[in-house]
């Protein structure tokens, strides 16, 4: 049974304005306490276990937001990215990706495993997801360790 092989990487996070149409789209108050970091990254490819390509991230967005909901400070981390399958389908539901914050090699906090919106091969899926972080961890996180699951899955 071919295996997609377990892919990491690291995307740096910079300090970013706090205006602009992507956190528009995602909901961010725009407030004067607001306070971004985004990273992205262009193609993360991830390997079947012969060496071809099985399945290609693009367009890695990593945006992270600390701001205030009515008198409580929040941070949140949305990870967006688009998604192909290619001749290959997931045995099950495919296993998705880890992430977590880190401060240089120190990792701060994990991020809960998720699975990719990927329901057919040979085709691209838009995929958002958003996760709540201390405000602390917010503010020492400076990359993100963003972890593609191996897979077993089913050529066509």
């Amino acid at each position: 049974m071919p295996t997609l092989a377990e892919n990491t990487t690291f995307i740096e996070l910079k300090a970013a304005k706090p205006t602009g149409l992507s956190l528009t789209q995602l909901g961010v108050p725009q407030l004067d306490c607001t306070v971004v970091k985004k990273g992205k990254l262009h193609e993360l490819n991830q390997m079947l276990e012969d060496g071809r390509v099985g399945r290609r991230f693009q367009n890695v967005r990593v945006t992270g937001v600390k701001t205030r909901e009515g008198e409580v400070e929040t941070a949140k981390i949305f990870i967006q990215f688009e998604v192909f399958g290619d001749d290959n389908v997931p045995q099950a539901d495919n296993s998705g990706f880890a992430a977590a914050l880190m401060a240089g090699t120190e990792s701060l906090t994990p991020l809960p495993p998720t699975v990719a919106f990927l329901p057919y091969a040979r085709a691209w899926f838009e995929n958002q997801f958003v996760f709540d972080v201390p405000t602390a961890v917010f503010d020492c996180a400076e990359r993100i360790e963003l972890t593609l699951k191996a897979d077993k899955v089913r050529m066509l």
